[in-house]
């Protein structure tokens, strides 16, 4: 028994959300699949510790779960209304499925991907049952990483299924004309986990593997689903700096730039996957921003050294990332590659100019940058005062600590 427990358990973290997005097409109800889901382990427990573990448990599952839902409908007078409906799709088939084969559950698990990433969704909604429908992260845990209450994050998760089933938003891959737009949504909400994960926005931490290692898996699962270009870049994205993340901090938990870090610290297989994937989207001439910003990370990864990185060639991906996407953030970011390749009076030209016209005044990263710009010409009033506007501004612990570093290094 206690074998079979640890088998079922196994199968669980391994296939449970799987199953669940079939459940969910299924049935068409997001916490009607999470029950009958809960009903078929807790059936698997005494069936297989009697029969032993089927072929193919997936399968078996997801068959036990139409059962499971028949006598739940059957059973629940809130759905009297529904019940000739559900019980004539359900009860159609209830046999195991054998045409249940890897490509469905593929299917599947990509339909509730673009269903939680609707853009009839609010963003930080996406998020939020991204986590917790495709991930399985429970509410706490979301809630914990984004620095936000349980009842907020129920809030969301609620309101999301409740415009779901209100909107008859469809679980399916959007048509091929729709596509793109789409898959910007899904892509959008998997690098905002990652980068909650790998810089978090606040807290005693810098990362918080927990949410990165779940935005990497989310992307391996949609470019298995979906091979496009982009999906490749992103996943490179994440990889390139996920492979850093020991390097990142001391063992006091303390914030190390990317100049300063060991580089034999940083993970070559991680590395290697992700220059592969750069490769392969770039050679499709079909990449965007999340591509080029692999590049840029590819070009940090290949320098043994932070003296030999190629800045010129990282300010040409910039030329061309503006381009295909200006924003504020990568102006910024920018303005610290050219002042790595042509002087810091270069990057204080650049964001002298994005502080007039009112660009991420409230952002501390421009501050930062801006005091540090200063620190190296040897302005240090000026320094010291765009030191002290970053540090009013940051919420992250070691970045605060980092930051009040350099004041004290100033006098």
């Amino acid at each position: 028994m206690a074998s079979i427990r640890k088998s079922i358990e196994k199968i669980y973290r391994s296939d449970g959300r799987r199953v669940f997005a079939s459940l969910v097409r299924i049935l068409g109800d997001f916490d009607f699949a999470e029950e009958v889901l809960q009903d078929a382990f807790a059936a698997a427990l005494e069936q297989w510790s009697r029969d032993g573990i089927p072929a193919n448990p997936s399968a078996w599952l997801i068959s036990a779960g139409k059962f499971k839902a028949i006598d739940a409908i059957r059973r629940r007078t809130r759905f009297q209304k529904a019940v000739p409906e559900l019980l004539a799709g359900l009860e159609n088939d209830v046999t195991m499925p054998v045409e249940w084969d890897e490509q469905t559950f593929k299917d599947d698990q990509l339909r509730l991907v673009f269903t939680c990433c609707h853009p009839a969704l609010a963003p930080n909604t996406q998020v939020a049952l991204t986590l917790r429908e495709i991930c399985g992260l429970t509410t706490e845990e979301i809630a914990s990483a984004f620095l936000s209450t349980n009842a907020t994050i129920a809030q969301r998760i609620v309101r999301g299924k409740a415009k779901i089933r209100d909107a008859k938003i469809p679980y399916q891959v959007p048509a091929r004309a729709d596509l793109v737009e789409r898959l910007d949504s899904v892509l959008s909400v998997i690098y905002l986990v990652f980068n909650e994960g790998y810089s978090a926005s606040s807290g005693q931490s810098l990362t918080r593997s927990d949410l990165s290692n779940e935005a990497i898996r989310l992307g391996r699962l949609v470019l298995e689903l979906l091979p496009d270009p982009e999906v490749m870049g992103l996943l490179a994205l994440m990889l390139l700096h996920e492979s850093r993340r020991e390097a990142r901090t001391s063992a006091d938990g303390d914030l190390i730039l990317l100049e300063d870090q060991n580089r034999d610290q940083w993970q070559q297989p991680l590395i290697q996957e992700g220059m592969r994937l750069v490769e392969q989207a770039l050679a499709s001439h079909a990449f965007g921003s999340y591509t080029l910003q692999a590049a840029i990370s590819a070009v940090h990864a290949q320098a043994p050294t932070a003296a030999a990185t190629d800045w010129s060639q990282i300010v040409a991906l910039y030329d061309v990332l503006m381009q295909a996407t200006a924003s504020p953030v990568v102006e910024l970011n920018r303005a610290v590659a050219l002042a790595m390749r042509d002087g810091p009076m270069a990057g204080i030209v650049v964001v002298d100019d994005l502080i007039a016209r009112g660009e991420l005044v409230n952002y501390h990263l421009i501050h930062a940058a801006r005091a540090d710009f200063c620190r190296r010409m040897g302005r240090n009033d000026e320094a010291r005062k765009s030191y002290e506007v970053a540090l009013s501004l940051a919420k992250q612990e070691p970045e605060r600590r980092f930051l009040d570093k350099r004041l004290k290094e100033l006098g």
